[in-house]
Formats: C-alpha cells, sequence, structure tokens
C-alpha cells in the first residue's frame, strides 16, 4: 500500500461545472444574466463566481459603476473557456447524427446468399449516394454470430435470427412467406397446386448443413403426404439457378398478399421464376439484423442499420 505524505499538496477536483459556469460569468458579465443562462438562481451563481475566485486566484468580475468588467485574467480565459465547453458538449452528443459523407471504412455483413444479394445491390447504391467512402464486406453463414458480433469480426448479422447471444441486440425486419419457385411451363403451373401435386413434384432443397428435410415435410406429413428430395443446396441461389433449367421446384421467401415485393423475390424475377403460393401451413420466415451493444448509438453503425431497413424496405 502506497503511503501518502500528508505535506504533498493536493491536486485540485476538476469540475465541469465550474467551466460552464465560468463561460457563462465572462460571456455574461453578469450573475443575473448567468444565471438565468444556466437556469439557476442569481444567489447560487454568486456563490460559484466565489468559488471561481478562490480556485482561480482573481477576482475575474469586478465592479465599475452599475455593471461589472472582466480582470484581464478573465478576458485571457474567456475564448479558453468558451472553447472548451463546445468540446465537452461535442464530447457528450449522441454520435448517431454522423454525416455519412465522412464517413471511411468497411462494414462485414453476414448473411445468407440471398439476403447478400438483396442487400449488396441496395446497399452499394445507398452508399454510393451517401456514404462514398464505405466499403461492404459480405460473409457467407460460416460463423458463430454472438462470438463474431462480439469480438468484431462482423458488424452486423441479418437473416433469419435464432441463436443470439442475451447481450445481442436483435430488430425483426419484415417476416415473408415461403413460395414454391418454378420454371415458366412448369407442369405445376397448370391448375390449382394441391398438396398433392405439390409433394409430387421434384424438389431442391436448401442446407448449409445438407439435410433433406425441413417445416415443408412436417406440413406435407400432417396430410399423409411425403417429397422427393433430388438435390440439397447450400444456397438458395443455386437452387433458384436449378429449378430455373428444370423441373426441380425450389422454395423462394416472398411477401405476404397485398404486401410491397420483397427485395428477396428480384432474383426469381431475373431468372424468370414463376412463385406459387403452397397449398400448406407453412411457419413464416422473419429476417432480422443482430448487432453487439456496444455499436448502438454508433453513428456509423447507425448509419447502416437504417440502411439495411431502407434496402428491405422497413417502416421505422
Amino acid at each position: 500500500m502506497t503511503q501518502v505524505n500528508s505535506t504533498d499538496p493536493v491536486a485540485p477536483v476538476l469540475d465541469a461545472n465550474l467551466v460552464v459556469a465560468l463561460d457563462a460569468l465572462l460571456a455574461e458579465q453578469s450573475v443575473t444574466r448567468a444565471a438565468a443562462r444556466m437556469h439557476t438562481s442569481p444567489a447560487a451563481m454568486s456563490r460559484t463566481l466565489a468559488r471561481l475566485r478562490r480556485v482561480l486566484q482573481d477576482p475575474l468580475l469586478v465592479r465599475a459603476g452599475q455593471a461589472m468588467v472582466p480582470t484581464p485574467r478573465a478576458l485571457a480565459l474567456r475564448d479558453e473557456a468558451a472553447t472548451l465547453v463546445r468540446r465537452v458538449g461535442a464530447l457528450l452528443t449522441p454520435a448517431t447524427g454522423v454525416d455519412p459523407a465522412v464517413l471511411r471504412g468497411t462494414f462485414t455483413l453476414q448473411a445468407a446468399d440471398l439476403v447478400g444479394a438483396a442487400l449488396a445491390a441496395g446497399l452499394l447504391d445507398l452508399a454510393g449516394r451517401e456514404a462514398p467512402g464505405v466499403s461492404l464486406r459480405f460473409r457467407a453463414e460460416e460463423l458463430e454470430a454472438g462470438p463474431a458480433l462480439r469480438d468484431g469480426r462482423i458488424d452486423l448479422e441479418v437473416g433469419a435470427i435464432d441463436h443470439a447471444d442475451p447481450e445481442t441486440h436483435v430488430e425483426e425486419l419484415v417476416t415473408l412467406r415461403m413460395t414454391a419457385a418454378v420454371r415458366p411451363g412448369h407442369p405445376l403451373t397448370d391448375g390449382p397446386l394441391t398438396p398433392r401435386r405439390f409433394a409430387a413434384a421434384e424438389h431442391v432443397a436448401v442446407s448449409r448443413r445438407g439435410r433433406f428435410t425441413g417445416p415443408v415435410d412436417t406440413a406435407l406429413a400432417e396430410h399423409g403426404l411425403s417429397r422427393r428430395v433430388a438435390v440439397v443446396l447450400p444456397g438458395h441461389l443455386a437452387a433458384m439457378t436449378l429449378a430455373a433449367r428444370s423441373d426441380a421446384v425450389a422454395l423462394v421467401p416472398a411477401a405476404a398478399p397485398g404486401a410491397a415485393p420483397s427485395p428477396l423475390t428480384e432474383q426469381a424475377a431475373v431468372l424468370g421464376l414463376r412463385l406459387l403460393d403452397i397449398p400448406l401451413a407453412l411457419p413464416p420466415v422473419t429476417i432480422g439484423m443482430a448487432w453487439h451493444p456496444r455499436h448502438t448509438s454508433d453513428g456509423a453503425h447507425h448509419w447502416l442499420r437504417g440502411a439495411v431497413r431502407r434496402v428491405l424496405r422497413v417502416a421505422h
């Protein structure tokens, strides 16, 4: 334990409020007006002036007839005090109002291929118009999102968020439904689509883990039906490309009936795919975004989250 020598000089305790009061007194040159500016009483401001005089060992303001005038020391301190107050104000102002035009750096997002394809085009357009100094890096769903968000390997995860750590911030963005994507002229486009006709078609499944079954199979089983999955692919874009070139049926998330089209279906339109309503009670697909709480008040990250909302056409 360090021994304290009672004869050592004691450093003055810093009080930012004193600097703010000093700025008000030197700017107004009146205890009454400074008190009004600080939203306090003249008596309290008078006590503060007395304290400032003790700390600075200078009268600061002296009576000259009916007015008060600054001392030479006060005049020397006036500009510096005003600058300090502005700097403290800027330091304590939330950073969410950052100008995107001055942003520089790279954002790393993790998303499934279909979500990444929809986001990349929209975010690139927004960055080009608003934040030209920003670059984007997309990673496939290869990292465990919680630790990757925590240690900064990714800045934002976008997709079906179902594995968030307790401290992770998650915001739901849009709820979609699964549709059947088929090529033009596919047999399923001829006549009403029934569960039996849907089950009898050849299917392509999407699974990063190589699984052949999913919620569709559970829904079909309730009708006493099963489907044949001819191939499992790791991404939706590959599955949609296969569906456009064969009789395989792929699943594509789409907006609810009556809602604005989702950008996640734009690639299906590019491939010329037809999207058919699936006659089964399937669970909805919720697309959200997740980030570490240390980024919540960061101005640059605030712009990124807002950009993602705009690309996915989310009202906020």
